[in-house]
């Protein structure tokens, strides 16, 4: 086992999944940068690293020394020193200031900072304000450094030890010793795993009641990650069997005790996390009491403003307008006139069907008329004189109801005003104002936020449920808007012609066509919008992207490469959006300094996307912005979302992912002038017509498709979508 000591200069590739890293070292006695290579995740440029491994040649990237293992050490030499201050590691001092201070203290320098700051005076340019930024950060960053040793000591990847002191303060270690399960609970991005890792070195049993128990809400987790609202017993335990490396009885001891403690709650053989039970509960309960409540203003529901339901109960349907003979048929020929549209008659008869409804469902594909028949059920209920409010799961959804309607749309999150850490503001006790309520798709919302919004809803408010029901189902746990309209308890409208100047644009009819479960029409030509690249090698197809996105369409279509979005079905392999991303950012912004988190770096002018909903800032899953400023030294940089400037933490930026590429599934509610797609054969797990569909459905211009015909013909005819345990349907058809 040989020794290295070395100081990072750059990270040419790592991977946060793995901590696979690669990295060019300034080694003593060597003239050129080592090549070092292991599980170095959390080093950093200007690092100073003692490494054990040892030397290989590779034949394609020449020698390289092999890191079995490494620690950190403070540097000892000016150069060493310089770089260790500059990395921006220790806020308030950049590139610039780490040489002003090297050059004045020399190998001082770190006893200076610890022992006696205040003598930074005497460097240029640092004044009151900056020693005291400095003397914090240098505090925080050694009492980051014990919980980094204390993990890595653990063996334990040390990415998260500035998010667990900012959970816990000076008390990290101690509570990681005491319950390092609680890792999973508390820490954003600790999973289980990781904190059975640093259970294991502390000693805790395999079979403890605090390993077992983290381990089943870590699977019943785990399965509403895959859409799952609960899982059946036998389920449940042979998934957390599997994880847990231990015998069944032992699971189910530990599942009776925290169903005896109703930490876990069960119904029949399905077994709930509380806050699922009381999702699906509350949606089905809420959305029933809608359907039968009374109406809110207008002349049309004047005579039932009493609440008195009339003798015999409601006529079948649940309709309160026909239990008090109101007449709530709309005047579709006076709403043509006034709107300029000609509506056919489901279009027609989906207008109604708001007008004389509690809660309705518009569902329909591309070039269906959605659209057109919202802003008439908009029109119809303003001659009525109701309140409309209008609502969409993303901020880019929103946006767009607003540009179609001319009415303000806001967020779900908005609309309820959320407000961290209380919650959402509007609930039973303050619910919205309004007779109205219209939510654009629906296909994205699931079971939690559904809850949510219908607490906000009064027993007098109408609810228009709009989405496309053939889209991939929502990220989060539930299957909500095909539960709603299988269950057959509310009018349900489907939009299924497509109108002629929907015709004219091959993304709509080979959308509808793949639907039906046909081979779409790729046969190019000059004035189409859907093109086909066939090229089944994905190195090529990297290549291939790279040059459309960065060259080819901005040229051809006169747009900005950031008009662009490459979709992919996975975020792994060469092809995935994870690859994609770093591909592209070498080809689009490769030049300027930026910040560095898990292996990324974060430099003016990318196009990031949040992945977790962060109520503070206001941002939520899937949304994109660009970085618009970048400051090294203070370690923070500010991203613009739809016009709003979000500023963000170095330890905050593992809620950021590059967005050149993104998943199919993560833009889900948004469209984008121009979408690149591939589809090899390489994707095989994720081939599914939904899929394919909805990354169609995305592009609103053009659509270039690269791949095969042989894994677009797979996707095409896979019509198995993995089944979701749910109980909203039978909850609604029960009562």
């Amino acid at each position: 086992m040989a020794r290295l000591r070395c100081v990072v200069e750059r990270i040419t590739y790592q991977s946060p999944e793995t901590g696979y890293t690669v990295l060019k070292a300034r080694v003593k006695d060597y003239a050129e940068l080592v090549a070092v290579v292991g599980n170095l995740l959390d080093a950093s440029v200007g690092s100073v690293l003692l490494v054990e491994g040892s030397w290989k040649v590779d034949s394609r990237y020449g020698r390289q020394f092999m890191a079995e293992s490494w620690e950190e050490t403070m540097p000892a030499t000016v150069y060493g020193i310089e770089k260790y201050l500059g990395s921006g590691l220790i806020k308030g001092v950049g590139p610039k200031f780490a040489r002003r201070i090297v050059r004045m203290f020399g190998t001082e320098t770190i006893a200076v900072i610890e022992d006696d700051i205040d003598r930074l005076r005497q460097v240029e340019g640092i004044g009151e304000k900056r020693i005291r930024m400095i003397k914090e950060s240098w505090q925080k960053q050694k009492e980051v450094k014990n919980i980094m040793l204390f993990l890595q000591s653990n063996g334990v990847s040390t990415a998260y030890a500035a998010k667990i002191y900012k959970e816990y303060g000076n008390e990290a270690i101690d509570r990681v010793r005491e319950n390092p399960f609680r890792l999973a609970d508390d820490i954003w991005g600790i999973g289980f795993k990781t904190a059975d890792v640093i259970a294991e070195k502390l000693g805790f049993g395999k079979d403890s009641f605090v390993r077992l128990r983290s381990g089943i809400m870590y699977t019943l987790s785990a399965l509403a990650d895959e859409g799952h609202v609960y899982a059946e017993r036998n389920q449940l335990v042979d998934k957390a069997v599997e994880l847990l490396e231990t015998d069944a009885p032992h699971i189910q001891m530990t599942l009776d005790n925290m169903l005896a403690a109703e930490e876990l709650i069960l119904e029949e053989e399905a077994i709930f996390l509380p806050v699922f039970n009381y999702a699906e509960k509350g949606t089905a309960g809420k959305l029933i009491q809608l359907s039968e409540g009374f109406c809110g203003a207008g002349r049309s529901s004047e005579a039932i403003q009493s609440g008195a339901v009339p003798e015999g109960g409601l006529p079948s349907g649940g309709n309160i307008f026909e239990a008090f003979g109101v007449d709530c048929r709309a005047d579709i020929g006076a709403l043509e006139k006034k709107l300029g549209i000609q509506y056919d008659e489901v279009q027609a008869r989906a207008i109604q069907a708001a007008v004389c409804s509690k809660v309705m469902v518009l569902t329909g594909g591309p070039g269906t008329g959605k659209t057109t028949t919202v802003q008439g059920i908009i029109a119809a209920y303003g001659q009525m004189g109701l309140r409309i409010l209008l609502a969409a799961p993303t901020g880019r959804a929103a946006k767009r109801m607003s540009e179609a309607t001319g009415m303000p749309a806001k967020t779900i999150h908005r609309l309820l005003e959320c407000k961290p850490p209380e919650g959402y503001q509007r609930n039973e006790e303050n619910p919205l104002e309004g007779d109205v309520l219209i939510v654009d798709e629906c296909s994205m919302i699931d079971i939690i936020l559904m809850n949510s919004l219908l607490k906000a809803l009064p027993r007098s408010m109408r609810l228009v449920l709009v989405g496309d029901i053939d889209q991939l189902p929502s990220v989060g746990a539930g299957n909500v808007l095909r539960d709603i309209i299988d269950s057959g308890r509310f009018p349900v409208i489907r939009l299924t012609r497509i109108f002629r100047q929907a015709q004219q644009s091959r993304i709509i009819t080979n959308a509808h066509r793949i639907n039906k479960g046909e081979f779409p029409d790729i046969s190019n030509g000059r004035n189409t919008d859907f093109f086909f690249i066939g090229n089944d090698n994905p190195e090529e197809a990297v290549q291939e992207i790279v040059a459309l996105v960065s060259k080819k369409l901005p040229k051809y279509y006169g747009v900005r490469p950031s008009e662009v979005q490459v979709l992919t079905p996975m975020q792994r392999g060469i092809l995935g959006s994870t690859n994609l991303n770093q591909t592209l950012q070498a080809e689009l912004n490769p030049d300027g300094e930026g910040l560095r988190r898990g292996g990324f770096v974060f430099r003016l002018y990318d196009k990031v996307m949040q992945i977790k909903n962060n109520y503070d800032k206001e941002v939520f899953n899937g949304d994109i912005g660009r970085v618009t400023a970048v400051d090294v030294q203070e370690r923070t940089l500010q991203v613009m979302f739809d016009g709003r400037v979000i500023d963000y933490d170095v330890s905050e930026l593992d809620e950021l992912v590059h967005a050149y590429a993104t998943t199919i599934h993560k833009a889900q509610g948004s469209e984008y002038p121009i979408v690149v797609m591939p589809m090899l054969m390489t994707h095989f797990v994720m081939l599914q017509r939904n899929l394919l569909y909805t990354g169609i459905t995305r592009a609103k211009r053009v659509l270039v498709l690269i791949g095969s015909k042989k894994a677009l013909a797979y996707a095409v005819r896979n019509v198995t979508v993995s089944k979701r345990n749910t109980r909203l349907k039978e909850r609604l058809m029960a009562d």
